[in-house]
């Protein structure tokens, strides 16, 4: 099981560099994803693509069996104490997205499957 951050699934869609090892990975494992970060790549893809774009996204999530899973109080929890360690404040930079993807791969002991090196400035695992 891994944990998909929004920009991985961006990434596939707009054919970016990653998009092929991006998508093998998520054709490998089982995959979670946060609300937070479906709504983060809603919003990209809406704005890039209009409601074609949440259409595509929804297809690869199906596609790829991409789970989202509940937001509960624990994973708020955990979320906030990432925006504490890795928030805007700090190197890392992570936004609401990538703190809720945080907390879920940590709250699943499950790696992240992410694009950019915000990442790599915490103590999360890759998924890559």
């Amino acid at each position: 099981m891994i944990v998909t951050d929004a920009s991985a699934l961006v990434a596939i869609l707009l054919e970016e560099d990653e998009a092929t090892v991006f998508a093998e990975v998520l054709a490998d494992h089982n995959a979670l994803l946060s609300p937070v970060g479906y709504w983060e790549a809603c919003v990209r893809m809406r704005n890039i693509y209009g409601d074609e774009g949440v259409r595509r996204l929804d297809l690869l999530l199906q596609s790829s069996g991409v789970r989202m899973e509940p937001i509960t109080a624990s994973t708020t929890r955990l979320a906030s104490e990432a925006e504490r360690r890795f928030g805007k404040r700090t190197s890392a930079r992570l936004n609401l997205g990538d703190c809720f993807a945080y907390a879920l791969a940590h709250e699943r002991s499950a790696p992240l499957l992410y694009k950019g090196d915000d990442f790599s400035e915490t103590d999360v695992v890759s998924a890559l």
